[in-house]
């Protein structure tokens, strides 16, 4: 089904819900619903079946007594109260209002089950045989309950591609007298059809070999409609298309192995993107970007993107190479400029490398890198300006499992990084720069979360004097150590300007209860530092915040104490996920 279909049907089914809803609510005005002994799942049945009371006086009530005497009876019956005994009268005063008064009875209990699949379907793990104890035996009988499972075997016989299923015995045998009923369905799935081969419209633009690659399945794999939807996630994941329209529909009467054609729209060939944002780190900034999004047929891209805050203005381009798994696996190679002001540092960095992307069997994602950066820096006023190069070989992984995408509610992520040069090979000193992350999340209750956070780097070099600002350790700001400014904690040269440390660790413990639907209250400890020994002491701030479950994600507003200075409270405001 296209979206556009889809959209009109729950645009429709919306407004279906939306007109019974206010006829209900205005029956309530003039109907008054009495079960004895008490039972409000009947009582609103009732109410739902006897929905469009018109206005009217006495006399145009009492004319509809008979229709709402059968209507409380079918609404009795569906829920299995066969014996109800049921009075609708009409008031008399000038607001006259309708009661219906039911003495419900015994209900009609299940006396026996009978549900059993046959043909293939029977042996496929997957497809599951109802877990509703409104089939239990001796469980009250509820018509819903019947068509439910009714409804369950054809929509699962639908998504595993039994096309031809159908119930060679649908039955639903009452006795009223006794209290009994049966239920007996034999459904025979016919035989399971297959996906056949992807043909793509003409108009894709696109190499179909790289096409072929989004393709979760082979030809004569066992049809199951999570692959289409799969199908269809893929090739709108991949940034070409701006519609994607999927047809794999089976027909009871074939053919077995069903031919599966897609209709794209290219997107557009350039995209410009704005953006603006704001947090305590580095104030307000902007950001700038500029796609081409298909360079040629093998679907190569072009990219420009540049950021501007107070401390740090950069400006970057890159070409991309998509490989064998085109949604996670490419080749790109980059060029950038960056100027940061920190505290007491200034520098200059261009770079120019490239890299290559893969997700591994184990989902963990691998980054191999080959960079050659070469930065001018100050420290601090009346020091003497400093240049260094490096070329740089790397490689870094990096897994995140999370339960959503923009407000998780549990998950972790992982994340480690190692580069290195080696002195004379278009570096000014031997290196070896580790860093590691790792984030956790869970949720108790649905209202308790706790979050923990664990950051750590280290230097080796036969020359520090060489390492420049970009690759020494800072620490301090919203996603570090909070109560501290942005890259404030560092280790201090003879005249007490800040010049970064060999060696950084950051931690975070943090509470949230959601107190109101997308508020949530927080209350922290952080520790960390950066410096150049791993006997220096660590710094410890606490705090309490609040947070705003945007629709893009958590805002975040933190009020932190540090506890080993003479410092008041600071204020840190950060938005982004929390994983």
């Amino acid at each position: 089904m296209s979206t556009g279909i889809r959209r009109i049907a729950v645009i429709c089914s919306t407004a279906v819900l939306l007109i019974l809803w206010s006829f209900a609510s205005y029956a309530q005005d003039r109907l008054d619903v009495q079960v004895t002994p008490k039972s409000a799942a009947l009582k609103k049945n009732i109410e739902v079946y006897i929905h469009d009371l018109s206005e009217g006086d006495a006399k145009s009530l009492n004319a509809m007594k008979r229709a709402v005497q059968e209507r409380a009876r079918l609404a009795s019956e569906a829920l299995g109260y066969y014996q109800a005994k049921i009075v609708v009268r009409v008031t008399d005063d000038a607001n006259p209002v309708m009661q219906v008064l039911v003495d419900r009875g015994e209900p009609v209990r299940l006396r026996s089950v009978n549900i059993v699949v046959e043909g293939p379907a029977a042996e496929l793990p997957a497809f599951a045989l109802p877990d509703d104890k409104r089939l239990e035996v001796g469980a009250r009988l509820d018509h819903s309950a019947y068509d439910d499972v009714k409804s369950m075997l054809q929509n699962q016989a639908l998504r595993f591609g039994f096309f031809a299923a159908h119930f060679t015995k649908s039955e639903l045998l009452i006795d009223p007298q006794i209290g009994a009923a049966d239920i007996n369905l034999l459904f025979d799935s016919g035989p399971r059809y297959l996906l056949g081969p992807v043909s793509f419209s003409e108009k894709a633009k696109i190499d179909s070999q790289l096409l072929e690659h989004l393709v979760p399945f082979k030809p004569g794999t066992p049809y199951n409609s999570a692959l289409v939807a799969k199908l269809n996630q893929n090739l709108q994941s991949s940034g070409y298309f701006e519609d994607v329209r999927v047809d794999a529909v089976g027909a009871a009467d074939g053919p077995l192995e069903i031919p599966v054609t897609v209709s794209l729209t290219p997107i557009k060939p350039r995209t410009l993107s704005l953006g603006a944002g704001f947090s305590t780190d580095v104030g307000p900034r902007a950001r700038f970007g500029w796609e081409r999004h298909r360079v040629n047929a093998k679907g190569h891209k072009l990219g420009f993107d540049s950021e501007v805050s107070k401390p740090r203005q950069n400006v970057s381009t890159w070409y991309q190479v998509p490989l064998s798994e085109p949604l996670t696996d490419y080749v790109r190679f980059f060029t950038g400029y960056q100027r940061e002001d920190l505290v007491d540092v200034d520098s200059r960095l261009i770079n120019i490398g490239a890299l290559w992307q893969s997700r591994l069997p184990s989902d963990w994602m691998r980054v191999l890198s080959l960079t050659w950066e070469q930065e001018q820096y100050n420290f601090g006023s009346g020091s003497k300006d400093g240049r260094s190069s490096f070329l740089m070989p790397g490689v870094s992984y990096s897994v995140l499992h999370s339960d959503s995408p923009i407000d998780p509610s549990r998950g972790y992520r992982l994340q480690w990084e190692v580069r290195g040069a080696k002195q004379d090979v278009l570096a000014d000193a031997d290196l070896l720069h580790v860093t590691a992350l790792s984030r956790g999340l869970i949720t108790l209750a649905d209202k308790h979360r706790f979050l923990g956070r664990v950051q750590i780097g280290a230097i080796s070099t036969n020359n520090y004097n060489k390492i420049p600002p970009s690759l020494r350790f800072f620490a301090g700001g919203d996603q570090s150590v909070r109560g501290y400014g942005y890259q404030t904690l560092s280790p201090r040269d003879r005249r007490g300007k800040r010049e970064g440390g060999r060696y950084m660790i950051a931690s975070s413990v943090e509470y949230q209860y959601s107190f109101a639907e997308q508020w949530r209250a927080a209350t922290f400890i952080d520790n960390g530092n950066a410096f150049n020994s791993l006997s220096d002491s660590l710094k410890t701030a606490v705090g309490v915040g609040i947070r705003w479950v945007s629709p893009v994600g958590p805002i975040r507003l933190d009020l932190a104490q540090p506890l080993n200075d003479d410092k008041g409270w600071r204020i840190h405001f950060s938005m982004g996920p929390e994983l």
